[in-house]
């Protein structure tokens, strides 16, 4: 109870207006989630997490505006941001429904679209995914990018962290060097979530599906739907059916997700060790 009320007196003083109730919400590892009922009557979640980098809330709200910014995706409103907490706009649960998936695959394609002007972030202002730090160093490829600021970081660290054998760190390694020959065509920057796993696409009301927790940044769209593929999204070929029928793919997209899922695996072992960096080099091995 004395931490619910600090928590709604920290969201007062943020947002100037009474907290009448809170309530826990469940789910997620690395914050502590609360839903406040504010005096006009709306509601909104806070987001904390004791001794949080300093930049840490700062990254998500900025993630969540630059992709709020497009005539795509939902994502909720962000209301506060300080060091120790981010408030954002609550939004009501629904279901999975086919409209919805369909509505969420033609506005994830059209996020994807708007695009950057270079891959990574054009400040180079790192984020975060988990509790890891992202690099984002700007490069003008994306082969370049993905080997320097995805792949390569994160095998170090799994190494260091011994949560990856040298045998399996090997064959990552070996499709860093191939990558030109196995990025396939070309694409200009797209605008991305980053870290697109079932858990952080919200089913709302009225078909609208709302995206949280971003690990925003320019790379290539198929890092987003391979990140969908890899834990599940319930109506996922819905959600792919429409996207292509908005912005069709680039051929030989299919056999480009394990490529793509490299990355938040090697993120995973880094994060949660277990199976993840052999998992990683299963899906390098796939490619070979």
């Amino acid at each position: 109870m004395a931490r619910m009320a600090t928590i709604a007196k920290r969201a007062e003083a943020l947002l100037e207006t009474a907290v009448v109730a809170t309530a826990p919400v469940a789910g997620g590892d690395i914050c502590t989630s609360t839903r406040l009922r504010l005096a006009d009557g709306s509601s909104a979640l806070i987001k904390t997490r004791p001794h949080a980098p300093s930049d840490f809330f700062a990254a998500e709200a900025r993630g969540l505006r630059w992709l709020g910014a497009t005539d795509g995706v939902d994502v909720p409103e962000v209301q506060a941001v300080d060091e120790d907490c981010l408030i954002m706009r609550w939004v009501e649960p629904g279901r999975p429904s086919t409209e919805a998936a369909e509505r969420f695959g033609r506005a994830l394609a059209t996020t994807h679209q708007t695009g950057a002007p270079v891959f990574g972030t054009e400040s180079g202002e790192d984020g975060y995914i988990g509790t890891l730090p992202l690099p984002n160093r700007s490069a003008a490829t994306w082969p370049e990018f993905f080997a320097t600021q995805r792949i390569l970081p994160y095998l170090k660290l799994g190494r260091d962290r011994s949560v990856i054998s040298a045998a399996d760190a090997d064959v990552v390694e070996s499709v860093v060097r191939e990558i030109v020959e196995l990025a396939g065509p070309a694409e200009p920057p797209a605008r991305l979530h980053g870290d697109l796993w079932s858990g952080n696409v919200l089913w709302g009301e009225q078909a609208r599906v709302w995206l949280v927790d971003p690990a925003a940044y320019a790379g290539h769209r198929e890092t987003d739907l391979a990140m969908l593929a890899l834990f599940g999204l319930p109506q996922l070929q819905r959600v792919l059916d429409a996207y292509q029928e908005s912005t069709p793919l680039a051929e030989g997209w299919e056999e480009r997700v394990p490529l793509h899922q490299m990355f938040p695996l090697l993120a995973h072992a880094c994060l949660f060790g277990g199976g993840y960096g052999a998992r990683a080099a299963a899906a390098a091995r796939s490619l070979r």
